[in-house]
């Protein structure tokens, strides 16, 4: 941060300054824990809204699609409307849009619903980061960040038990509705804690239209491609041929403005700067732990050990327990320990929580993860929050917007493509494994025979069954070990980031950091 900037602000923020950290904290809070809410309850909504498993993906992807498209196009809503006015209209819309898939009855009026949502609460999110960039002085970020970083953590933790719980003990419709007091509260405190800035809209004359609809089609191709590849088989379909080009297409407008417009919607060149160029990759690759490694357990523990959603939210619930009990220490941290530190041992438990998952057995069940979660924890708290503080140091103040919108469209561009690999190579490992296996376990096998033969006995003698049975169980091998393969293939990505912690810079020091 330049000398001007930082004395632009007070050294102490007052009370209406922590009135806007909390009222962003809250809204990314609600954003972040409506991405996993519902993933607990979408079988149940499939089912009243008259969805095919097929259309059902649609109800998670619509909401990630709208809301990594509004995530780098916030700086500009902001500078365009004014903070205050753009999120008092972002919170309304997302109660609204809220209580619009409560109601749902059909699949087209939740896929709106969940658009709406999308949109709106993807702006609360980069919003935050960038109050506690523009809100808070420098002594005090560290504390602000903090805070933000812990609820970005804990929403996607805490989403599957919440929607778990909801859906089996009230119902499917409370995990929209549950965000209308929430909404409340966020809009009260925003008429607290921000003051009103001017409304530009002679700006949307002036816009960066080339940028806006370049990223529009551009991260909104992309991502629908990366989450609907693998059940399209990718380039073989049509469908994923032609959104690739819309999203190329999209990626080349948007560089072209930078350097047409004079005022481009988002400015691409902080990207290569050393420090935040580093942070964007390697907020992408916590994005593929804390979205793929998320959505891999909950999966193995239902289809392997048989759990429900809510026992497997518990198994989850594990990873936020270390950010909970770090949290108080997080500022002082930030400021005594070099934020290179931080951020190389956070990756480094990532890795670790990965290879330590690598023994799974078809009788593994939640304590097996156990350690994986809380490693996976204390990895968020630590790389997350430095990195988190690392991006809002390494720009100027005019740029936090910006930097705040590519910070976090790294991290759910980083999900998208955890889950992308997930469903490529699961498929493709549990084939490879299936042929491993079979070529091993040939009729002539006097091992086969054996089995075949006992288990035929338990069956009442009936060699079919024993047949399909003695498939079902190496079937299960098979995803087992590909669930292994993937672990490995989540912990090579992590330690290929770790030489990128070089590249950062250490933050500030010599400036107090006030405690509240």
């Amino acid at each position: 941060m330049s000398s001007t900037a930082a004395n632009a602000v007070p050294q102490k923020a007052d009370a209406s300054a922590w009135l806007a950290v909390a009222a962003g904290t809250i809204g990314s809070f609600m954003a972040t824990l409506d991405i996993s809410i519902v993933n607990a309850a979408l079988p149940t909504i499939q089912g009243e809204v008259g969805a095919s498993g097929t259309e059902g993906t649609w109800i998670s992807t619509s909401f990630l699609v709208s809301e990594i498209v509004m995530i780098p196009l916030t700086g500009w809503f902001v500078r365009t409307l004014g903070l205050r006015t753009f999120l008092l209209i972002c919170a309304s819309l997302f109660t609204a849009f809220s209580v619009m898939c409560g109601l749902s009855n059909t699949l087209d009026m939740m896929i709106l619903g969940r658009i709406g949502q999308g949109f709106t609460g993807g702006a609360l999110i980069p919003t935050a980061l960038t109050i506690v960039a523009t809100r808070l002085p420098p002594a005090q970020q560290t504390l602000g960040t903090a805070l933000f970083g812990m609820t970005v953590i804990l929403g996607p933790i805490i989403g599957p038990l919440l929607g778990g719980w909801l859906t089996e003990n009230v119902s499917w419709h409370y995990a929209f509705f549950i965000n209308v007091p929430i909404c409340a509260g966020l809009i009260g405190l925003l008429l607290l804690g921000l003051p009103h800035e001017k409304s530009n809209w002679g700006g949307l004359l002036r816009a960066d239209w080339m940028g806006i609809i370049g990223m529009t089609a551009g991260l909104g191709a992309l991502t629908v491609v990366l989450e609907d590849g693998q059940r399209e088989r990718w380039f073989e379909s049509e469908f994923i041929i032609i959104l690739s080009l819309i999203s190329l297409v999209g990626f080349a407008l948007l560089a072209l403005s930078q350097f047409i417009s004079n005022e481009p919607v988002i400015r691409l060149k902080i990207l290569f700067q050393r420090s935040f160029g580093a942070v964007f990759v390697m907020v992408g690759a916590v994005g593929m732990i804390l979205f793929g490694v998320m959505y891999m357990i909950p999966q193995f523990l239902a289809v392997i050990a048989g759990y429900n959603t809510e026992q497997a939210g518990y198994v989850l619930l594990l990873g936020g327990v270390p950010t909970v009990l770090l949290m108080p220490f997080m500022p002082r941290m930030l400021e005594t320990i070099d934020v290179r530190v931080m951020v190389f041992g956070g990756m480094l438990c990532f890795a670790v929580a990965c290879f330590v998952n690598l023994g799974l057995t078809p009788d593994s069940v939640g304590m097996h993860f156990v350690i994986g979660q809380l490693l996976q924890g204390c990895g968020l708290a630590l790389a997350m929050m430095a990195l988190n503080q690392a991006a809002i140091t390494s720009v100027p103040r005019e740029l936090a917007s910006d930097a705040s919108g590519l910070f976090n469209a790294a991290r759910n561009l980083g999900g998208s493509i955890g889950l992308a690999i997930i469903s490529t190579f699961q498929e493709r490992r549990i084939s490879f494994h299936m042929d491993a296996i079979g070529t091993a376990t040939t009729a002539n096998s006097p091992l086969a025979q054996d089995y075949l033969h006992a288990l035929g006995a338990q069956l009442g003698g009936d060699p079919m069954q024993g047949t399909a049975m003695l498939t079902q169980l190496m079937q299960q091998q098979a995803l087992v070990m590909a669930y292994n393969d993937l672990f490995w293939i989540f912990g090579i990505i992590v330690v290929a980031t770790l030489p990128l912690v070089f590249l950062l810079k250490p933050l500030p020091k010599g400036v107090p950091l006030a405690m509240h």
